[in-house]
């Protein structure tokens, strides 16, 4: 009998099937693994960009070969809806294929404003980079950091969710079958010991960590000891807020999918509904008849569009904040219960009434709550959306361009979705400030991130 104890264990959360278990890794384990990303390193950074850019899309092409067995690792081990785990896939792919159309342009060299040329810019790799990645996006978190590291020339070590070995064991073989050589892609079952070891050896050039704030926090904490460089995506409580003029047509069902796909388990995933006085009767209705047709059930099942939550404690935990922001003068518009029987399903909720100082505007919600708070007016909407410690991602809905514009830049976010729904997209910059994290993955910023910005002078005098 394996516990977590010694074993990271994965569990179907729609049936609490026990899936596979995985002895926890030894620090020779850890230090082989580190090893191997090294050597892999030393091998990999000798290859031409354009190399390196043809066998990411040998990878691409295999993982759609795969398609059908990853989605359903993702939706067995995650309890994601079958149709949205292809749709992870999916991307997935297509992101070898933009980088290795786009990226070796983002690492040409880059002419200075130094006379005759003398001076340029070369982005050279780093070494073995150690990812830290979290379980809701198994297969998505892992390549949109991997494939631009792998460009730049680094190696790329995973250290992943202990709920989706699975996952992270499928990806392995699919770099493997593409014929990435070994350790320029691994991964390894370490525990919090583990990564420390990691991070403190000097062959680990950098950690990208997505999780959250708590792990942030150890995570920054030992890299800034260790004098590495870390990426930190570490969620975030983000705001949809609806003004009197907007298209509710448009806005409802951007707010559904916004707050509900993956069961709500999305770092920019809506969280907070801020809608101005003027709508909010007519949005709210709107919202819960739209939030009541989703169909709950297997993810297995094609019809459904919400499954189980991935992990009973993560269930409990969002049950905890609901019944605390109720106990705190909120409205219970729908939901808010915990489904009894096999797997960790809990019912879409609304919140009505949120006040600021409430739990479910404070805290981030991970999971199938939305909270819905009442704003005076415009500027009085701006305020509550910035009143927040977290900075991923807004989402506004106004007819208004000049307004829209006004909100955009004073919004505290890294991210701001104009009438339609916050998303990630290879083409441009994902990242947050406040205690959403720092450093920027996707598009140029996410390439360059990780890579040694070298200055190279001739002749100077």
């Amino acid at each position: 009998m394996t516990s977590p104890a010694t074993h990271a264990i994965s569990v179907n959360p729609a049936n609490g099937e026990v899936l596979s278990s995985l002895p926890w890794a030894s620090a020779a384990q850890v230090n082989q693994a580190i090893a191997l990303a090294d050597s892999g390193y030393r091998l990999w950074r000798q290859k031409t960009v354009a190399e390196r850019a043809d066998a990411l899309r040998a990878v691409g092409a295999v993982l759609r070969r795969h398609a059908d067995e990853m989605a359903l690792m993702i939706t067995r081990e995650v309890g994601k809806p079958i149709a949205q785990a292809r749709g992870e896939v999916a991307k997935s792919a297509a992101l070898f294929d933009w980088y290795a159309e786009h990226g070796p342009v983002m690492l040409s060299t880059e002419a200075t404003m130094v006379e005759n040329n003398n001076a340029v810019i070369e982005y050279r790799p780093m070494g073995p980079i150690l990812a830290i990645m979290p379980w809701n996006f198994p297969l998505w978190q892992v390549v949109r950091g991997a494939v631009p590291i792998l460009l730049a020339g680094n190696s790329y070590l995973l250290k992943h969710a202990p709920n989706v070995m699975g996952s992270a064991a499928l990806i392995g073989k699919i770099f493997n079958e593409a014929g990435i050589p070994e350790g320029v892609f691994g991964w390894v079952n370490a525990t919090n010991d583990g990564v420390s070891q990691a991070i403190n050896d000097v062959r680990i050039a950098a950690v990208t960590l997505t999780g959250s704030m708590r792990a942030g926090k150890a995570i920054g904490a030992q890299s800034g000891a260790a004098l590495k460089k870390c990426v930190l995506e570490l969620g975030g409580s983000d705001p949809f807020i609806v003004l009197n003029d907007a298209d509710l047509e448009l806005a409802v069902p951007a707010a559904v999918t916004g707050r509900y796909q993956n069961t709500g388990q999305v770092c920019a995933a809506s969280k907070r509904f801020i809608v101005e006085a003027g709508v909010a009767e007519a949005f709210t209705q709107k919202f819960i008849a739209a939030t009541e047709a989703l169909k709950m059930g297997s993810p297995e099942d094609e019809q459904n569009y919400l499954g189980p939550m991935a992990r009973y404690d993560l269930r409990d935990e969002l049950h905890y904040q609901v019944q605390a922001t109720l106990a705190e003068g909120a409205t219970l518009l729908l939901g808010g219960e915990k489904i009894s029987g096999a797997g960790n399903y809990y019912t879409p909720t609304v919140l009505g009434n949120v006040t600021p100082e409430m739990t479910a505007f404070r805290q981030e919600m991970f999971g199938p709550v939305a909270a819905i708070t009442i704003a005076r007016d415009a500027d009085h909407a701006l305020a509550l959306a910035n009143d927040s410690e977290f900075g991923l991602s807004a989402t506004v809905f106004t007819g208004s361009e000049q307004e829209a514009q006004r909100f955009a830049s004073e919004l505290e976010v890294g991210g701001v979705f104009i009438n339609g729904y916050s998303a990630s997209d290879a083409r441009v910059a994902f990242g947050g400030v406040k205690k959403s994290g720092f450093g920027r993955e996707l598009s140029h910023f996410g390439l360059h991130e990780f890579c040694n910005v070298q200055t190279v002078w001739k002749n100077r005098r």
